[in-house]
């Protein structure tokens, strides 16, 4: 399953803020540490307070911050809240796209089986969790010893389903 930059840009802003819960962030400043565009976090912003994980504050002094506790948070909600209008493949769109072999099709029940998998996963892990690892990442990056805390949650990822955790739903694609 691949997400696009838009949900992982909302996923990165949500775990920074999960690292300073009270503060208020200014779009500029967390693009910058990003390096990406501000217009595209401003977009992104938007959609994750239309989402109530966030709250804007206009003007000065404004910003945005976190609307909800982070241990409240689950990245599954932040997922499905944000690529609810995407289907992952055309068959599972709600008008049932127009896909021939949809009527034959055995493959759409194993993606449906892979990506309730995958979403259980992000349902077991909280905002909390993640911006706890992002301030442990980001001192470990200040020291020069580490690669970021998305890469540290893909590589726990990664373990978890060699050790066996959501392996049988993926190993039988």
């Amino acid at each position: 399953m691949r997400l696009p930059a838009f949900t992982d840009f909302a996923l990165r802003a949500l775990m920074r803020l999960a690292g300073e819960p009270t503060r208020s962030f200014a779009t500029g400043e967390i693009a910058a540490e990003f390096g990406i565009s501000r217009n595209h976090l401003a977009k992104v912003v938007r959609n994750l307070a239309d989402g109530g994980f966030i709250r804007t504050q206009r003007g000065a002094g404004g910003g945005f911050s976190l609307a909800r506790s982070p241990q409240s948070i689950t990245l599954g909600e932040v997922v499905r809240a944000l690529e609810a209008p995407h289907a992952l493949v055309e068959c599972f769109r709600r008008d049932g796209g127009s896909c021939v072999l949809t009527p034959r099709c055995r493959l759409k029940g194993r993606l449906a089986a892979a990506r309730e998998a995958f979403m259980r996963e992000l349902d077991a892990t909280t905002d909390a969790q993640e911006g706890n690892r992002r301030r442990a990442a980001h001192k470990r990056e200040r020291r020069g010893a580490g690669l970021g805390c998305h890469l540290i949650w893909i590589s726990d990822y990664r373990r978890r389903l060699r050790r066996g955790s959501g392996r049988r739903a993926a190993g039988e694609l």
